[in-house]
């Protein structure tokens, strides 16, 4: 008992020094919120201050400056205070009645009413920004915690995957040296979904270059598991000591078709689409529709397309980073611009496909006898800072396709009927090429609306297979 207590309380010093990281972070952003607060009004010291820079300017000539400013000095800060508080109600409209009684009580009125609303309307230009800088400061905050989170969850995962096989080890080491490498080093790690990722320190024997996908076979034959090189691996190695890595080879794969036409069939589209692979077996289809159409929503799409590109391939869970883009895009903007994400996530150990929206249109799955359509009542990013995400996983079998479409299709057909009508056109279309596919959909939209596109256009039609 006493040694299994002693190996569950060992904790790897990497992990503790990364949580110490994670909690700095943390800190740093408690900090954040700890100062200034939103200010609705203000305080009464400001407001004196407002009212000596009034005086300042409008009684410094005036014959009655002695007497407003010293024995009368509480009524004329009354009239400027009732000056803010019709301002703050009404505007700077003020009624006649208030208007009237500034003339009785003062020989400098209009300027002094001039004097007032400018000077009010500074201060409350100074409130706005202090109020932004404050929701800014909430917006990194909340980043600083997200990134935390991220690195504990990272950190624990790749603790929790990584083990050692000395057996193993020295199996490698043997058959690789048969096939004209030397190892210096290994890494077994197992997946959250368990499978391997084996990473080799190795090179090739003098006068010899081997190929990667060679190691990879060996390394299967040693698991006993269809291995191949990691995406985006070097395709040889030379005599000099290099890192390898080598990874199960997915059940499934996928094949992309895209259909696409811009506003009123103008060459340039607002609509932009990222088709990459992702670490951990994954493969991330994503489809943005920036706010209008033409150059400007096709630059705002693609920046949110290729920050959301980076995020996925540097591992960021995909809701996660469309949340650190969404807050990115709220807090460095004065004016509101959106962008709508629609994001599928397919893994290709499993079959599975998850499916994040923000502000996207309808997405659909054909299957051999059925249309499924998935919807979402998310917000687009860049409007508000707490952005609600609602994930869909859905399991896919061989031969099953995902039909996504940007708003401008569905707009396209009449309110009502646009779901129906587009699982008739999906379900129709007998037709096994995902590009094909996606030309026949959009085609036979066009020819119901009988209309030049009064909006950007494209349809993604991704098929599943099995290996």
């Amino acid at each position: 008992m006493v040694e299994i207590k002693e190996k569950t309380a060992f904790i790897n010093p990497y992990v503790v020094q990364m949580d110490k990281f994670a909690d700095s972070l943390v800190h740093l952003s408690k900090t954040f919120l700890t100062l200034e607060d939103y200010k609705g009004t203000f305080s009464k010291e400001e407001v004196e201050e407002m009212f000596l820079k009034v005086t300042d300017k409008v009684c410094e000539n005036c014959e009655k400056r002695e007497w407003c400013l010293g024995e009368n000095r509480v009524h004329t800060y009354q009239m400027l205070y009732e000056i803010l508080c019709t301002v703050e109600d009404f505007g700077a409209e003020l009624s006649v009645e208030l208007k009237r009684s500034l003339q009785k009580r003062c020989i400098m009125a209009p300027r002094f009413l001039r004097e007032t609303l400018e000077t009010f309307e500074h201060a409350k230009k100074i409130m706005m920004w202090s109020n932004k800088i404050v929701e800014n400061r909430e917006g990194y905050a909340q980043q600083l915690n997200r990134f935390a989170e991220m690195i504990q969850h990272t950190t624990r995962e790749l603790d929790a995957g990584i083990f050692e096989d000395e057996h193993l080890e020295k199996r490698l080491k043997t058959q690789l040296r048969k096939g004209g490498a030397r190892m210096l080093s290994s890494v077994f790690y197992m997946t959250a979904q368990g499978k391997y990722e084996i990473h080799l320190t190795v090179k090739s024997m003098k006068g010899h270059v081997i190929a990667t996908k060679e190691l990879a076979s060996v390394v299967g034959s040693c698991t006993g598991r269809t291995m191949t090189p990691q995406m985006g691996e070097r395709p040889l190695v030379g005599e000099e000591y290099c890192t390898v890595a080598c990874v199960e080879s997915a059940r499934y794969h996928t094949l992309q078709g895209v259909a696409k036409i811009g506003k009123g069939c103008g060459k340039i589209s607002g609509d932009t689409f990222l088709m990459t692979d992702l670490p951990g077996g994954k493969k991330g289809i994503a489809l943005s529709d920036g706010m209008g159409s033409g150059e400007e929503a096709f630059k705002e799409s693609k920046m949110v397309v290729e920050m959301l590109e980076e995020l996925l391939e540097a591992g960021f869970p995909v809701t996660m980073a469309i949340q650190l883009m969404n807050t990115a895009l709220v807090i460095a903007r004065e004016e509101v611009r959106f962008s709508t994400i629609d994001a599928s996530l397919f893994d290709l150990y499993s079959g599975t496909c998850e499916f994040v929206k923000a502000g996207a249109s309808t997405t659909f799955i054909k299957r051999k006898d059925s249309v499924e359509a998935i919807t979402s009542t998310s917000l687009p990013v860049g409007v508000i800072r707490e952005l609600e995400l609602e994930p869909v996983e859905r399991k896919l079998e061989s031969g099953d396709y995902v039909i996504m479409v940007t708003d401008g299709v569905m707009d396209a057909l009449p309110v009502g009927e646009q779901e129906t009508l587009m699982k008739k056109f999906i379900q129709d279309g007998d037709i096994v090429n995902p590009k094909e596919l996606a030309h026949h959909i959009l085609e036979q939209v066009l020819a119901w609306t009988e209309e030049v596109p009064v909006d950007d256009m494209t349809v993604l039609v991704i098929g599943m297979w099995k290996l």
